[in-house]
């Protein structure tokens, strides 16, 4: 957890959701660009909000100006519930979406940006909490990383997202094979930014990750 991160706890549909909210410090006259929502990768195999990867976009959100919250799927951490197959997951997501952003929008009294963002198992929950939400509020940005194709059915990216899509591989991520990224992103005709000599946790070029993410966030 990073000193300056908020604790947050929320009602889920399987009972309390475990979050951490860090909000960016605003120069006079500066607004809050929007709400960012973060999802970690697998429960099962040591997936948590407080994953190398997970911290790195949310630092790369804040650095840029959103809100990032990271919150705990069920049954991890102090999250209640069980593990659900990706399904209750995904309302797990939903929720920490509906709460937080109306949550910013009761103090903003408008509107507030959203940005999903997820990590391999949390790419794929992202995926498709894009999927259900893009036909009733528009997405400001998406950022799919080690997204777990081989594993999952991750959804496919409406195309009028790509340009606003982000996703990131590793060329030698022996968890999620690139090919299998590729083949599931060649149909869509969605681009992926591949690092070389990476593998699925991006051990020492964290750096270099977030270095890309807030690139793409800074874009219009």
């Amino acid at each position: 957890m990073n000193s300056s991160s908020r604790k947050l706890s929320l009602l889920g549909p399987a009972g309390s959701l475990e979050a951490l909210v860090d909000t960016p410090a605003l120069a006079p006259g500066q607004s809050l660009r929007g709400l960012a929502v973060i999802a970690h990768p697998h429960p099962l195999f040591g997936g948590t909000m407080d994953n190398k990867v997970v911290q790195t976009l949310a630092k790369a959100f804040v650095q840029t100006g959103w809100q990032a919250v990271r919150f705990n799927f069920r049954g991890v951490g102090a999250s209640q519930g069980v593990y659900d197959n990706g399904q209750g997951e995904l309302q797990d997501l939903l929720v920490v979406v509906e709460r937080c952003t109306a949550d910013l929008e009761s103090i903003a009294a408008e509107p507030v940006a959203l940005a999903l963002a997820g990590f391999s198992f949390g790419a794929y929950v992202a995926s498709h909490a894009v999927q259900t939400l893009f036909a009733a509020r528009d997405i400001s940005k998406l950022v799919l990383v080690g997204t777990a194709a081989s594993r999952f059915p991750v959804a496919p990216v409406d195309v009028a997202l790509h340009e606003r899509t982000l996703v990131i591989h590793g060329e030698e991520d022996d968890t999620v094979p690139l090919a299998d990224v590729m083949d599931w992103a060649r149909p869509q005709h969605l681009p992926v930014t591949v690092i070389p000599g990476v593998a699925h946790f991006f051990h020492g070029q964290l750096p270099l990750l977030r270095g890309l993410v807030m690139r793409h966030l800074n874009s219009i």
